[in-house]
């Protein structure tokens, strides 16, 4: 099949998904098997997704361990309508696999991830780093700078963390996110929890809830203990959802702002 350069520019097919290639080695793997072993993948964006995901060339998959999809949910992924079970050690797994009708990418085949829909394959790496949830979008940057600015995050009143010496992290698309030592954190008002969520740009993440009552949402505070090493700098210290706190940055109080996570953090049940 022709390949699709990495020098082409940006595409938007009829149906409305935006694609171009991408330059990275890419495997997917499910247990052991791996599924997936890609030098050129393309990513794809369906209308309405924030996130990219991957297409493959069908010869860069283990195309034995696909199966016509015995329950296929057509008209999903953007009017898709041929779909794959994945077929790996005695397991099936529905509808894990599946082409976009856009000709651009008749030749793919796309998969799930299981972290973020709780089917497909559950492991992926960009050449040698293991990434989560989704695929990275290199039209994102994330960046973590240490900083000397004043922060100080206040709860229903109660200073909760004080610092001279955060580190912001700056996300395209999301407010800027403090970083705070945990030496500077009122850690004490706080309580673990068991929630974690993954993130392909900084890695995996645990939290804490506010215990000093009023109407906050549980998982307000969360640490990347070993983040990805793009963003090491974070690694182990606290951060709050700028949503659901009230933040003063060098003596100028910040607005909370209204983000994707405002509706999760709403939505979330009580530990």
């Amino acid at each position: 099949m022709t390949r699709l350069s990495t020098a082409d520019s940006v595409r938007t097919t009829p149906e409305g998904l935006l694609w171009e290639p991408s330059p990275r080695w890419v495997r997917g793997r499910k247990g052991e098997f791996t599924v997936v072993d890609s030098r050129h993948p393309v990513l794809v964006w369906e209308p309405g997704v924030p996130v990219p995901l991957y297409a493959f060339p069908r010869e860069e998959v283990r195309e034995d361990l696909l199966r016509p999809a015995k329950n296929p949910p057509v008209g999903t992924h953007t009017g898709s309508r041929v779909f794959h079970d994945l077929e790996v050690a005695g397991e099936l797994l529905e509808n894990a696999a599946w082409v976009f009708p856009a000709e651009d990418l008749a030749g793919h085949v796309a998969f799930e991830w299981f972290r973020r829909t709780g089917r497909g394959l559950d492991h992926w790496y960009e050449e040698e780093e293991e990434i989560f949830i989704h695929p990275r979008d290199p039209h994102k940057r994330v960046d973590a700078l240490p900083s000397s600015r004043h922060v100080r995050i206040a709860i229903d009143g109660t200073v909760v963390a004080d610092t001279r010496r955060p580190v912001l992290l700056f996300e395209t698309g999301l407010p800027t996110r403090y970083y705070i030592p945990r030496e500077d954190v009122r850690l004490d008002l706080f309580t673990p929890t068991d929630h974690r969520t993954g993130c392909p740009y900084k890695g995996t993440a645990t939290y804490w809830s506010w215990t000093g009552g009023a109407d906050v949402p549980p998982g307000i505070v969360w640490s990347y203990p070993t983040p990805v090493p793009a963003v090491a700098a974070i690694g182990g210290l606290l951060a709050f959802y700028n949503e659901a706190v009230d933040i003063t940055v060098d003596g100028e109080r910040l607005e909370r702002p209204v983000t994707p996570f405002t509706h999760t953090l709403l939505s979330r049940p009580a530990p």
